[in-house]
């Protein structure tokens, strides 16, 4: 797991299986001010929802191998209903994030396509983390 230096005030939980992608979203999401917890499954990030850490946000590939980015953000609503979710892929998913939406409407949730336009990265997890 890595792990942002974690003074700031929001966390974030990030799964991405691409370690490149992961690092460096890491990163940028740690100059952003976010703490920042990233692993690189999904059975990992259940692990760690499990436990009494705070997370004010997930950001999930889509594309995780075995569960992927769906099916962890369904067992992540079972273990915290109201947790926002932003969806992370290198494909347009608008149609998955609409069933998604339409499923899950008591938490927020949105997507972003890579690679990350970094001001809409910022936009994005700003409304949804606060």
């Amino acid at each position: 797991m890595t792990e942002t230096d974690c003074a700031a005030t929001k966390t974030i939980l990030l799964v991405e299986d691409d370690d490149v992608v992961r690092q460096l979203t890491a990163e940028v999401l740690g100059e952003f001010g976010y703490c920042v917890h990233a692993l690189r499954d999904g059975p990992s990030a259940l692990e760690l929802l499990h436990t009494a850490q705070h997370f004010d946000l997930l950001m999930s590939d889509i594309g995780l191998p075995g569960m992927d980015g769906r099916e962890l953000v369904a067992a992540a609503r079972q273990l915290r209903p109201t947790l926002p979710v932003l969806f992370a892929s290198g494909y347009n998913e608008r149609e998955l994030l609409e069933e998604v939406r339409a499923r899950d409407s008591a938490a927020a949730t949105d997507s972003i396509v890579k690679p990350y336009d970094l001001q809409l990265l910022e936009q994005r997890l700003s409304e949804l983390a606060g």
